[in-house]
């Protein structure tokens, strides 16, 4: 029962909005913890200890962080000054003691789970680690269990206790429900207790404008997902698994249908999570904003998966750099060198563990630690290198703010993510040597007037389908660009208008998804994450 099933949208999330509408509004969260306990046992079964045991460590550690405080505060007003500075330093230790047992406890899981078979492919892993049945569909392996999803959110939610940000809840139905809700526990988005929890706790009344709104999400999503993603899978499927027999525009033609691919299957899972969730007057945390008018790569990531870099720039980037050891050797090296140079020690020597985490983080293999060090590489030579592409424009009287200049980023910055793709896809490093390599070999003008293309499982009809939906989404994202929303203007047409719009996406959906007689369901691919 993932998002795009027939049980999930019309039987499960239908029944759940009842269900929640006609509780008394106090009691509405616990129809959104039971349905998120059916929604996560039907589908993992006897993997749901696992979220289990991170929602117990993490309730136990937040009254843990509480009490310390508790203490200390006591101790204040009893002890002497110097009393109290050694109590201080004391509590101290015991908080940072019980981040550290959280994170063993936590990470250590999902490093068991997820790491152990570093190197092989994740559901092959589980497999043998859980002894289940191999005829089990992927998405059911325990993937969808989001561990590396609900694990960030989990220990995110204990740090901002330790920091104050957040008090430690009394209630574990209430903590439990954080970290397993529904419509986030498959693909994110991962959320923060501050802006989630309260949502989650207080209860909703209906509200059209949100129930409409989160429809033409979820619509929209299955757009996405059925029409778009499932549809370029079969080509890229088709050219990845076979990565020496093809070459040139067949390569490059696989590598562009993957990031579109990608883009509209993540996008679309969190269209459909967003909007389930919207339905009930639940607002998640933006995904996604653009991505591919991205001028750099630090802005495609600001862009892209949001939420993750989000989580990685507070939870590691900011400790690390406002580290003690680390600022001592960045004064240091200042002392020593130029300002510039010092700042982009500082900033490098934090930004590695930044895309160490992401690239461990999307998976057990060393194709995902040269992913992310990738783009720790091209990130650290933007910032090396600016003040000379600074100093050059200068003197070259160019303008780098032009529109030439500009589009000029966003097509470097689109080619240098669509090889970011190739890796990311690839089925080992060497797979990904091959096809990069091929893509400057073959053919290209032939490939088109020959028809080789057509030879890659996509006949032209399915070609023109694609090659329509990524215009769509260009526009949309182009008009969003000039902050123009199109969900707004439609909902505020007339209602014959309106639903016009509504049902012609609906037959697009049924004519031109990609599923029948031909096609196979593709399991969300960040499920697998």
């Amino acid at each position: 029962m993932y998002y795009f099933s027939y049980l999930y949208l019309p039987v499960f999330l239908g029944l759940t909005v009842l269900a929640y509408f006609f509780t008394p509004i106090k009691k509405r969260w616990v129809v959104l913890l039971i349905a998120s306990l059916i929604f996560y046992l039907y589908n993992v079964r006897n993997l749901s200890v696992y979220i289990l045991v991170t929602a117990v460590s993490i309730y136990i550690a937040a009254l843990w962080l509480d009490k310390i405080d508790a203490c200390a505060a006591l101790a204040r007003k009893h002890l002497l000054p110097d009393e109290r500075a050694w109590y201080k330093d004391v509590s101290l230790w015991q908080k940072k003691a019980v981040i550290a047992l959280l994170v063993l406890i936590d990470f250590g899981l999902l490093a068991w789970m997820k790491y152990s078979g570093f190197g092989a492919d994740s559901a092959d892993h589980l497999l043998k680690l859980m002894h289940m049945d191999p005829r089990l569909p992927s998405w059911s392996l325990g993937l969808p269990l989001g561990i590396s999803f609900y694990t960030l959110q989990a220990v995110s939610y204990v740090v901002d206790v330790y920091r104050g940000k957040a008090k430690a809840n009394q209630n574990f139905g209430q903590v439990l429900l954080f970290v397993c809700f529904f419509p986030q526990i498959v693909e994110g988005p991962i959320g923060r207790y501050d802006h989630l929890a309260p949502q989650l706790y207080e209860g909703h009344r209906f509200d059209y404008r949100n129930f409409t709104g989160g429809l033409q999400l979820i619509l929209w999503g299955l757009l996405k997902k059925i029409v778009i993603a499932d549809r370029a899978y079969i080509l890229v499927n088709q050219v990845f698994s076979h990565d020496r027999q093809y070459s040139g525009a067949g390569v490059v033609l696989a590598i562009l249908l993957y990031t579109l691919e990608l883009y509209a299957d993540f996008s679309g899972c969190i269209d459909v999570a967003t909007g389930s969730a919207q339905i009930m007057g639940i607002h998640m945390a933006q995904n996604f904003r653009r991505p591919f008018f991205s001028k750099s790569v630090n802005e495609f990531w600001r862009r892209w998966h949001i939420t993750l870099g989000a989580w990685l720039r507070d939870y590691i980037f900011y400790p690390v750099s406002l580290s003690k050891p680390l600022m001592k050797f960045s004064r240091f090296i200042r002392r020593k060198h130029n300002t510039h140079f010092g700042k982009w020690i500082l900033a490098g020597s934090s930004l590695f563990f930044v895309w160490l985490g992401n690239g461990l983080w999307h998976g057990a293999g060393w194709k995902y630690l040269v992913y992310g060090m990738y783009y720790y590489v091209l990130m650290m030579m933007g910032m090396l290198l600016e003040p000379v592409f600074r100093k050059m424009f200068a003197t070259l009287h160019l303008n780098r703010e032009g529109v030439p200049h500009r589009l000029f980023q966003v097509a470097r910055t689109f080619v240098l993510v669509n090889i970011g793709m190739l890796i990311f896809r690839a089925a080992s490093l060497r797979s990904a040597a091959v096809l990069f390599l091929s893509m400057f070999r073959g053919p290209y003008i032939s490939a088109i007037t020959k028809g080789s293309l057509l030879k890659l499982g996509l006949s032209i009809q399915d070609l023109l389908v694609l090659g329509a939906g990524a215009l769509v989404l260009f526009v949309v994202g182009l008009l969003q660009e000039r902050g123009i929303s199109l969900r707004e203007k439609v909902g505020r047409w007339p209602l014959p208008a309106r639903w016009s719009v509504y049902l012609a996406a609906i037959f697009v959906l049924v004519i031109f998804g990609a599923y029948g007689s031909g096609y196979v369901p593709v399991d969300p691919i960040y499920a697998k994450f």
